[in-house]
């Protein structure tokens, strides 16, 4: 079972490369670790952070990192008291600009955006047209845990996988990847921290493919977007994340035929809100945990064509999730 993986904790020493009057320096920032961030309310200092990105010192790139980025350049604390999510912000990917931003580089649970660096290193490393026999790795039991229905012995393609993991947030889809692709838990939860360290997401960690709570599970807004702005890449990540239904039909252990029709959860998408005059939902993913609050992550286009990623960590309730949403979305068009 997923929860009896044992964990490892995250290194207590991260390197991180800093601007200070024009000149690069190197510093060591010890991290507490697990202890310490009991209620992930240790937010980055913006100047250390973001400068990283200026240098060439992530994953050992020859060109500066933030050629291609949007990249907080001052301090990002943004009044608005319309936005009252924990954490948000909007970034123009074309002008490669940050629209608004509150505590971008906050620590907090992501929940089921998780999902979106699974679909990451499922594209990246994998093969849609691999067939998956689901094992017993994703039973998953916790309570509240939202799953796509699938069972040991059942064979999918990794691209059905993919929707069942994307659309209905599902767990078990999200632990039959993992399992698919590293043999285990742990060892794909390692991909997904290299993975995010090798773009920059130096602000992240994870422990599971699917994003249930833990105090050593973490990211940060501007992660997120990193992470979401690498999926984007990949055509077969827009077409997923921008269906809103899909039916499909895959074997169970016996042989049998299984029917199955997933939905989305986007509000956006689903016409249960409307997105601001001029915007177009491209797609994204929700996340929702007691300890995580409402979150959602997308990418949207303007009459222009051009593109924007959008992101709301921890809102009080899903009406809330969209109201911070639609919030920052209007910083967009105004």
């Amino acid at each position: 079972m997923a929860r009896d993986v044992q964990i490892t904790e995250v290194d207590s020493v991260k390197k991180r490369v800093f601007v200070k009057s024009g000149c690069i320096a190197l510093c060591t920032v010890f991290l507490t670790g697990c202890a310490g961030l009991k209620g992930l309310d240790n937010p980055y200092v913006y100047s250390e952070r973001t400068t990283l990105y200026q240098s060439s010192a992530v994953s050992g790139r020859a060109e500066p990192f933030a050629h291609d980025l949007c990249i907080v350049s001052e301090d990002p604390s943004s009044q608005d008291n319309a936005v009252t999510a924990e954490a948000a912000a909007v970034f123009d990917l074309t002008d490669k600009k940050v629209l608004f931003a509150k505590n971008p580089f906050e620590r907090l649970y992501p929940a089921s955006i998780t999902k979106t660096m699974t679909a990451l290193i499922a594209l990246k490393y994998g093969n849609l047209t691999d067939e998956v026999t689901v094992t017993k790795d994703a039973v998953i039991t916790e309570a509240g845990a939202t799953l796509c229905g699938i069972k040991p012995g059942d064979k999918l393609t990794m691209e059905q996988l993919l929707y069942g993991l994307m659309l209905p947030s599902g767990n078990d889809a999200g632990a039959a990847i993992a399992t698919h692709m590293a043999g285990g838990i742990d060892q794909f939860s390692q991909m997904m921290n290299d993975e995010a360290l090798k773009i920059g997401a130096t602000g992240t960690h994870f422990l599971n493919p699917h994003g249930l709570s833990d105090d050593n599970h973490y990211t940060t807004a501007y992660d997120l977007y990193l992470i979401f702005n690498e999926a984007l890449k990949y055509p077969d990540f827009r077409k997923i994340v921008g269906t809103t239904e899909y039916t499909t039909t895959y074997q169970d252990g016996a042989g049998k035929s299984v029917n199955a029709t997933w939905k989305g959860t986007n509000w956006y998408m689903t016409g249960e809100r409307q997105m601001p005059e001029g915007l177009t939902v491209l797609g994204g993913k929700t996340g929702t945990t007691k300890a995580a609050g409402s979150c959602l992550i997308m990418g949207s286009s303007d009459s222009s064509k051009r593109e924007y990623i959008t992101v709301v960590l921890k809102a009080p309730n899903h009406a809330g999730l969209y109201d911070n949403m639609t919030n920052i979305l209007n910083k967009i068009v105004e």
